[in-house]
């Protein structure tokens, strides 16, 4: 079974796509593989379509952090808790 391309499928291209957009159909994929009894190929392709969903969930959210970050006038250390809260353990 050959690999398709998003440019010869009906799904649109992956970097065309919404957040939400993107999430919805990473939720379907990680369905779909839950349930089983696609034959290898199949899973394989659905997978590296999930890895890519993801990976443009991702872009989305650091894109969102930024923005964020930018209008409070926060560096960007990566951390967003409070350095007076202490961690209870």
């Amino acid at each position: 079974m050959a690999a398709k391309n998003d440019a010869d499928s009906n799904e649109p291209s992956i970097g065309e796509l919404g957040y939400e957009q993107a999430r919805d159909e990473l939720i379907v994929v990680v369905r779909t593989l839950e349930q089983g009894g696609l034959d290898l190929d199949a899973s394989l392709e659905l997978w590296e379509r999930g890895e890519a969903l993801s990976r443009r969930c991702e872009e989305h959210l650091e894109g969102a952090r930024k923005r964020i970050e930018s209008v409070l006038g926060v560096e960007d250390d990566g951390d967003f808790e409070d350095e007076d809260v202490e961690d209870e353990d």
